[in-house]
């Protein structure tokens, strides 16, 4: 049995799970979340706990029991508290502005770049941080890289769009080389 998989979800006040054969609704106060769960997967909610269990054995069943539990999980968290990622630009001149909802990215082209954010997903700006929020965790997660692949941070100075806790290694630019082969 997955350890994972057979650890109880507690649902905090608020949320509501609802279950209609295979699909599964999660409501709370941000908002809701639908699912389709496998065939070979059921759940059951009793008081405020939340149980995922398989019907079968076979490895597929095995691998998706645990994934399917930290889904909900996610989808419960969501729900009652939100998902958030801050990127941060760093590159002299490099700013970002809301123009509406889309976000808009002066970081060194030859124009600005403009990015408009799927349903349930909203652009903060503090300073030079992008904060990326909304309820649906794997949404927030691939958003968040999109605005960083715009601008990838470079190892030899470090500038461009990179994630708050990112590390950047650093490389030796040409004439450090040089100096030191000297």
């Amino acid at each position: 049995m997955s350890r994972i998989g057979k650890k109880p979800l507690t649902v905090p006040a608020g949320v509501s799970i609802n279950i209609e054969g295979q699909a599964v609704k999660v409501t709370g106060p941000k908002g809701d979340l639908e699912y389709t769960l496998p065939s070979s997967i059921e759940i059951k909610v009793e008081g405020d706990v939340l149980s995922v269990s398989r019907k079968q054995e076979i490895k597929q069943v095995r691998s998706l029991h645990g994934t399917i539990a930290r889904i909900l999980e996610n989808a419960i968290k969501g729900v009652s508290e939100g998902w958030s990622k801050t990127l941060e630009l760093v590159g002299t001149g490099y700013r970002a502005r809301l123009e509406g909802n889309s976000l808009v990215l002066a970081i060194g082209f030859s124009h600005p770049v403009k990015i408009d954010p799927p349903a349930g997903i909203v652009f903060t700006i503090e300073e030079n941080k992008i904060i990326v929020s909304g309820i649906d965790r794997h949404l927030v997660g691939q958003v968040a890289a999109n605005v960083r692949a715009v601008r990838p941070p470079e190892p030899y100075k470090g500038k461009g769009i990179k994630y708050i806790d990112e590390y950047v290694r650093r490389k030796a630019g040409k004439t450090a080389k040089t100096a030191t082969a000297a």
